[in-house]
């Protein structure tokens, strides 16, 4: 998600996406990445799209639950909760000791309670995770998705989170019978943006990485994407700006409707 650097400080800010992400992005380049895109030559169009989770999930009811259930220190707790969600699954990555996405997410939320100073409680702990049970879509997801199924797009999510949070993401989202495949990193016990991570939807698919899009929801992911040899889309619905780690996304959109043009300029 594209807040996933709101409420770090300026030190912890950098350390995280030059050190971690700025390695595994080269690793990209120089591990999978790199002999697959010599292999394609010239991009034969996108002919699929593979979506970071929170491209489609809206997790903004989530932060008013926090707020609701911890007036005046929701806001801080949920920008706290959100960062470390993120940060822990690149430590994660480079120190090899993995958990899986749900496993991370209320470690970082027992972690974002301490930094806010509340008690957290096992009720307000258990309606805060099962948030992420019962995400909702964004209202451009369905009308979008569906013209891309109509243009032929072949669709996959590739996401962090677990295989039960991403079915019980598309039931609350009522995103059924929308996509091919519903790809985890779990399966790799590992997390975007190891290039592995993104060499899940190439298998998947059986296209080369040049005509498959990667949909992404944070500036991180969509370096880790472009690096790794996919024609990249940030739908940044936030505003962030483009991270800089050398690479930057093809294209740059607000919701899934900028989506779409883009995926028509294609092809």
């Amino acid at each position: 998600m594209t807040t996933a650097a709101d409420g770090a400080g300026r030190h912890s800010r950098s350390f995280t996406r030059r050190t971690f992400l700025g390695e595994l992005t080269a690793a990209a380049l120089t591990t999978v990445a790199a002999p697959a895109a010599a292999k394609t030559g010239r991009s034969r169009g996108v002919r699929a799209l593979a979506f970071d989770g929170f491209t489609a999930f809206d997790a903004r009811p989530i932060a008013g639950l926090t707020e609701r259930l911890f007036p005046g220190k929701g806001r801080e707790l949920f920008a706290t909760w959100r960062t470390r969600q993120f940060e822990y699954t690149w430590l994660r990555i480079v120190t090899h000791r993995y958990a899986d996405f749900w496993t991370v997410t209320e470690e970082a939320l027992v972690f974002a309670a301490n930094a806010a100073g509340v008690e957290l409680g096992d009720e307000p702990r258990r309606r805060l995770m099962d948030g992420y049970l019962q995400l909702t879509a964004y209202p451009d997801v369905k009308p979008a998705l569906a013209a891309l199924k109509e243009a032929g797009v072949r669709l996959a999510f590739l996401t962090n989170l677990t295989p039960r949070m991403l079915d019980a993401a598309i039931d609350s989202g009522g995103l059924h019978g929308l996509f091919e495949h519903r790809l985890s990193t779990d399966a790799i016990k590992s997390y975007k943006p190891d290039p592995r991570a993104y060499q899940l939807g190439v298998a998947a698919f059986g296209l080369a990485n040049d005509q498959i899009g990667f949909v992404a929801a944070g500036g991180w992911d969509a370096a880790g994407a472009k690096s790794f040899g996919y024609p990249t889309f940030w739908v940044n619905r936030s505003g962030q700006p483009v991270e800089e780690l050398g690479v930057r996304p093809d294209g740059i959109g607000s919701d899934l409707n900028d989506l779409v043009s883009f995926v028509r300029s294609r092809r």
